[in-house]
């Protein structure tokens, strides 16, 4: 299996619940990531998928090379080109990166499978996105049948290209890369999608045959993510713990974790009430400063709810990377328009997630064409329900089962009717725990990860005796 990207993202958590699964149904796994940070560290590989074998590779050094102005993609491992346009980050959009440093990344890559026996030993080669890991890889494994899982922002660049959007999709050498990545993304056995529209913008923006494409959704690790109610007191602890003795949040201004904090007193005035103790209901985002979360869409339709509410429940903003962010700042958002109530947790550890979910009372992100939205699932299992939009992959598993809504969908980009699917979720307790239950039951039946690695086992299994077939 192949990642191409250090871990971070949502494909990143893929990558790893899928590996352990797959470990469960008796394939080996040899998993080879990118690589940010010394042992511990959230970027770190060995730490991030421990207990899967994997072969690193390092950016270290590419990172340390952009911070002294140098070019990292000079670094002896190139730094790893983005699908996104962000200002002054190491990992610039791959149409920025020429097509000669582009044949250095190949190089590299292949220099670290070939160094791998595990590696050159694979009946499968499983690669998320599409990268120029595919050209090393049919470089090293020549032969080997490769299944491409896309995870939507590959396509939502090669849109951006299309569309001739600024920044990326304007790059000097997006065209080239477009031609690129669709050649490789074409040599596929199999290309697993997580949505089903994505199975459409697949065929149509990377030339495949429909026949080969699969629409494989993500899973849950439903033993982790469960369903579980925090007391009152280790609600106060936790966000004592996130918000006060260890903040994480940060602002635009330092883009330093840490640089956003609160008060006890802020948190106990905010997230319970005064007279009872009793905690107020919590909101929770959790994802990536990315364009299409729209992030400050939410911050001013929660400034916009919070006038209505029947009782002031608190938005969490859980995530954001350090430094990384594309558009306004949500916390720049926040302070424009006054948004009380509105608490920056920052990046924190995806272990921590299940409790920090436990903590909330509903999920919320407005994303717009979100190519799948595990975290979503993830909300579901443990028993919260979930506002999102009527646009990419929440459609397929929001609100599907007639009679049991798990959650409420409004149209995309539309701040008054987010503004009031929070006033509702908010105002209306019994409703809000009902449509929780229903999101539990749904995803504990239909989206294990166990469930869906069967599935992928039997793709490669029909993968590998179609190639056998072919070379007989």
């Amino acid at each position: 299996m192949g990642l191409w990207f250090y871990p971070r993202g949502g494909s990143a958590q893929v990558a790893r619940y899928l590996s352990l699964a797959l470990l469960a149904h008796h394939w080996r796994v040899t998993l080879v990531c990118g690589s940010l940070g010394g042992a511990g560290a959230l970027g770190n590989a060995a730490t991030f998928f421990a207990g899967i074998d994997t072969v690193p590779a390092a950016y270290d050094d590419a990172v340390v090379r952009f911070r002294r102005g140098e070019d990292p993609m000079d670094a002896p491992f190139p730094m790893q080109p983005s699908y996104e346009e962000r200002p002054d980050a190491p990992d610039r959009s791959f149409p920025s990166v020429s097509p000669a440093q582009c044949e250095r990344m190949v190089a590299a890559w292949s220099r670290l499978l070939a160094g791998s026996d595990d590696v050159r030993r694979a009946r499968i080669v499983h690669l998320h996105h599409v990268t120029p890991l595919h050209d090393a890889a049919a470089a090293v494994m020549d032969g080997v049948p490769v299944v491409t899982h896309l995870h939507g922002t590959e396509l939502k660049l090669l849109q951006a290209i299309e569309r001739g959007d600024p920044g990326a999709g304007r790059g000097r050498y997006a065209g080239w890369w477009a031609a690129r990545l669709r050649r490789a993304a074409q040599r596929a056995a199999a290309t697993i999608v997580i949505s089903p529209r994505q199975h459409g913008e697949a065929v149509r923006l990377l030339g495949l045959d429909p026949a080969t494409v699969h629409w494989l959704p993500d899973g849950v690790d439903v033993e982790r993510f469960a369903v579980r109610h925090a007391s009152v007191e280790e609600r106060r602890a936790c966000w004592h713990d996130w918000l006060v003795r260890d903040p994480q949040g940060w602002d635009e201004a330092s883009r330093a974790p840490g640089s956003v904090r609160y008060s006890e007193r802020d948190v106990d005035d905010a997230f319970f009430d005064a007279a009872s103790g009793e905690p107020l209901p919590v909101l929770i985002f959790v994802g990536r400063f990315l364009g299409f979360k729209r992030v400050p869409l939410l911050v001013r339709a929660y400034a916009r709810a919070r006038t209505r509410m029947s009782v002031p429940a608190p938005l969490v903003i859980w995530g954001g990377a350090p430094g990384e962010w594309e558009g306004e700042h949500p916390h720049s958002v926040a302070d424009a328009v006054g948004a009380d109530g509105v608490f920056f947790a920052g990046w924190r550890g995806h272990d921590e997630l299940p409790l920090g979910l436990a903590c909330a009372d509903c999920f919320v992100a407005p994303s717009t064409d979100e190519p799948f939205g595990l975290v979503y699932l993830e909300a579901m299992a443990c028993g919260l329900p979930v506002i999102g939009t009527r646009s990419g992959g929440p459609p397929s598993f929001v609100d599907v089962v007639a009679g049991e809504p798990d959650g409420w969908l409004v149209p995309p980009d539309d701040e008054a009717a987010l503004a009031d699917a929070i006033v509702h979720a908010v105002g209306d307790p019994a409703e809000r725990r009902r449509r929780g239950a229903n999101a539990a039951r749904h995803v504990r039946d239909g989206y294990s990860w166990n469930a869906v690695a069967a599935r992928v086992t039997e793709l490669y299994e029909h993968v590998a005796a179609a190639h056998a077939t072919r070379v007989d």
